[in-house]
């Protein structure tokens, strides 16, 4: 047997070897795209794909575009199918960003093997996330910058200039990579035809621009302010934790080793340099502002690969150690992915018993449409597996989503529907699920939505302490063409006051009136500020057709609660 494997031809040409390798991962990330029930966040961007848009409330396109072509081909496979190609793709170009010009198979096996160990790869390469694109368009826009770098000319700049818009368009971190490549040469600034090159980019995402003004910057200031908590050290320890994990930890210190005692002696090499170590530490400076999730750093693996693969160049000892290290990463790796497909030890995780879980609910339901209390991934999951109709309830509990920007809940107006809730309601039935969760849930011959209508009131003060009166006025707007009756018990208004470090706090107010169709109505009430733990809250109100509490009724305003 170990005759036989030595016997087997090897190609002398590395690009050819590595080319084989990578098409033979591409098969098994194509196996296991196919077989692997959908993770939350896919099934929320095929929610994207059933209506192509320039933009949506949390990321921009290219994602529900991939996930929309690859649709011909139906279940999992059709949603990842274009994801899988994307991982040979900017690996080879990588390769040929890197490998040195005297390179054999020998070293094209190793460059595979070391990518193959990084564990965040082996789950990017085959799940529909919006950073596959941004990895492939971060490969080829270096690679553009190598021959700019290089040839300095128009070309090269204007295909930089595409593959920047290319970035915007599938993840916004990858702002990121433009900086850090312009940081490790500042002599870009000095050049015009880089300018040409961000003007392309400007004229080329104004569609997503013109989208974001017309929904008010939403995207922009959802990440920007709406993921904010207040500082734990945990974030910290587990952001660290998770750099070992996602970079493999018996690889990473050698990572940190070689970044230090290397440096790039070409302009790509040195922007592979920056783009790791800028990654790293802004994500951690980020931590001060709340939970770090670990694939925003995905891009620094590039950074991570190229600084191992060179950094063993004259260390035998090393590439051995590397070698062994890669194989018993691709050993566990390999049974992960079994576990994955089969699950033969039976875990409760969001890969597993979806189908048969949400087609639980759809029994339950019998035809009715679901609204689901703040789960936007547990909506898309329901659509996607039971090709039934589901939709999300913002929650105040929870965060808002792309179902904020949809008018199913309009369309479902005075029908019967079934309602998930949470708190203790009277009558509400419960299904324990397939996936080991449980489904709570009232029915209703008459759902009557309550999101838009508008709370317009007087300024709030920026800064209050417990005890402090609040005099409130005011006017509520109702763009639907049904009355309400605001009794302030199954129909009321309430303000809230909301810190994602703590539960949500709602407080009913002595606010009672018709509310006509297309009309307003105004009240007034005294609100005595809580004795709550000093933070900054996000503080609004909200109309809660009970028990279903909807998302803030128009705008919030940050109010900090001084000690």
């Amino acid at each position: 047997m170990h005759n036989s494997i030595k016997n087997i031809p090897v190609p002398k040409n590395p690009d050819t070897l590595l080319g084989l390798l990578l098409g033979g991962w591409w098969i098994v990330n194509l196996i296991q795209a196919g077989c692997t029930e959908l993770a939350n966040d896919e099934a929320y961007y095929h929610m994207f794909s059933e209506s192509l848009a320039w933009g949506y409330f949390d990321h921009p396109p290219m994602t529900a575009l991939l996930v929309r072509l690859g649709g011909f081909l139906g279940g999992e496979l059709g949603v990842r199918f274009l994801f899988t190609l994307l991982q040979p793709l900017y690996l080879f170009v990588l390769w040929k960003i890197v490998r040195p010009a005297s390179a054999d198979s020998r070293e094209a096996g190793l460059f595979a093997l070391i990518a193959a160990a990084m564990p965040i790869l082996q789950l990017y390469g085959f799940i529909a996330v919006p950073d596959g694109p941004l990895m492939l368009f971060t490969a080829l826009l270096l690679w553009f910058y190598k021959k700019f770098t290089e040839d300095d000319r128009w070309s090269s700049a204007l295909l930089m200039g595409i593959m920047i818009a290319a970035l915007a368009y599938s993840k916004y971190h990858g702002a990121l990579v433009v900086l850090f490549i312009v940081l490790s040469n500042l002599r870009l600034l000095k050049n015009p035809k880089f300018y040409v090159a961000c003007l392309l980019t400007l004229a080329l995402i104004a569609p997503h621009l013109w989208w974001q003004y017309q929904h008010d910057w939403i995207s922009f200031r959802y990440h920007l302010d709406g993921r904010t908590r207040d500082f734990e050290y945990s974030f910290v320890t587990e952001y660290l934790l998770n750099l070992f994990a996602i970079f493999n930890p018996f690889l990473f210190p050698v990572f940190l080793k070689g970044w230090w005692k290397t440096k790039g002696h070409t302009p790509v090499l040195r922007a592979l340099n920056c783009i790791s170590a800028g990654f790293i530490l802004f994500f951690l400076a980020s931590t001060t502002r709340g939970y770090v999730q670990p694939q925003w750093e995905i891009p620094a693996t590039f950074g991570v690969i190229a600084v191992l693969y060179l950094f063993t160049q004259g260390r035998e000892r090393l590439r051995r150690y590397i070698v062994r290290v890669g194989w018993i990463t691709i050993a566990l790796i390999a049974l992960v992915r079994i576990e994955m497909i089969f699950n033969p030890l039976g875990l409760k995780f969001e890969v597993f018993d979806n189908r048969a879980s949400y087609n639980e609910i759809a029994a339950a339901a019998d035809g009715r449409p679901v609204i689901f209390d703040g789960s936007y991934t547990d909506a898309a999951k329901y659509g996607f597996y039971t090709g039934r109709t589901a939709y999300a309830q913002p929650s105040i509990r929870y965060r808002t989503s792309q179902y904020e920007l949809k008018d199913d809940d309009d369309r479902m107006a005075g029908k019967p529907a079934i309602l998930q809730v949470w708190d203790s309601v009277p009558g509400k039935r419960r299904l324990k699920l397939s996936n080991g969760k449980r489904f709570e849930y009232i029915e209703t011959e008459h759902f009557t939505p309550v999101r838009r209508i508008d709370v317009a009131y007087d300024a709030l003060p920026g800064q209050v302490a417990a005890g402090d009166t609040l005099h409130l006025r005011l006017t509520l707007h109702n763009p639907y063409p049904y009355e309400y009756r605001i009794d302030g018990d199954s129909v009321s208004v309430s303000i809230v006051w909301r810190n994602r470090s703590e539960p949500t706090h709602r407080y009913k107010l002595p606010i009672t009136g018709t509310l006509p169709p297309h009309g307003e109505l105004q009240g007034t009430a005294d609100f005595v500020v809580p004795a709550l733990t000093p933070r900054t809250f996000q503080v609004g109100f909200t109309i809660a057709n009970l028990p279903a509490t909807t998302w803030f009724n128009g705008k919030t305003v940050k109010i900090n609660l001084k000690k």
